[in-house]
């Protein structure tokens, strides 16, 4: 009964369709696929790469870009605690720890002073002028287990690290470099065999001579008297006994300083180096 319905049913839908003809049959729904690839939005000539710039010569985009809209840093101003961050000094950190461990591998003598010079040579340091690094600030990690007697000069130390070089009898003094002469300190073997003459240690600028002419911070500018007044201060404060550098067997050692002008111990600004000739030449008085 149900068969005959249904037959009945289809018969009649036939009745009513129209015939089949070549106005009225299609494939199936993606049974063909174009094997060309088409013109595209832009013609099909850029491959989606754009019109020259670097959106075809490289596979990725610069820095900052964000597809066309307004990048991140042009949408937002700049906050005031960003003025003048490009321009500030940095002082890569060198804590007492590895202070301490050049010391036990032979490679800083403590016999003789220790600068900015020594720390490069050691070859362990990396210290770029271009990127505005301005010397090494010493930093008190390891203070407890420092047992060093040094001469030591830096561009920063807090007074927890000064207390620990002083409390083993020591001298630490901070000192500033100008960008130009940095480039000399830093690599004197590059500096000397361009032949040119060294050059000579400018003042601070003025928003470092507050620092650099406290005694408190063993400023290379500060008095000489008010510096051991406060050796007496800090050694009070952290209830330690100063030796007395004065009957210290090290001591033409520990009292060797730098000029303010000078960069290099036992070489004056203005002389030239020749290490091909292994000669010193001398500027005339």
């Amino acid at each position: 009964m149900s068969i005959k319905h249904t037959t009945e049913k289809a018969l009649q839908l036939l009745r009513t369709l129209p015939r089949v003809t070549i106005g009225n049959i299609r494939d199936n729904p993606q049974s063909k696929q174009n094997k060309k690839r088409g013109r595209g939005q832009h013609g099909g000539d850029k491959h989606g790469a754009g019109n020259k710039g670097s959106g075809q010569r490289q596979n990725f985009t610069r820095l900052g870009y964000e597809t066309g809209n307004t990048p991140f840093y042009l949408r937002f101003g700049y906050e005031p605690y960003y003025k003048g961050h490009h321009l500030k000094r940095e002082y890569p950190p060198i804590s007492l720890n590895q202070l301490q461990k050049l010391i036990d591998t032979d490679r800083l003598d403590t016999r003789s002073p220790i600068d900015l010079t020594t720390i490069c040579n050691t070859g362990l340091f990396d210290i770029r002028p271009d990127l505005l690094h301005h010397g090494v600030q010493l930093t008190d990690e390891g203070a407890d287990d420092f047992r060093a007697k040094i001469n030591i000069e830096v561009q920063h130390a807090p007074e927890t690290v000064i207390a620990a070089v002083e409390r083993n009898g020591g001298v630490i003094r901070t000192a500033y470099y100008d960008p130009h002469s940095l480039y000399a300190v830093v690599n004197p073997k590059k500096w000397f065999e361009k032949g040119v003459p060294i050059p000579r240690r400018m003042l601070p600028p003025q928003d470092a001579v507050e620092y650099y002419t406290n005694a408190r911070n063993r400023g290379y500018l500060a008095d000489p008297e008010q510096i051991s007044q406060e050796r007496l201060v800090l050694a009070q404060k952290y209830g330690y006994t100063l030796p007395k550098i004065e009957d210290d067997p090290d001591y033409e050692m520990l009292v060797q300083t730098k000029d303010p002008r000078q960069i290099f111990l036992g070489l004056n600004p203005g002389w030239v180096v020749s290490l091909k000739d292994r000669a010193i030449i001398k500027a005339k008085q």
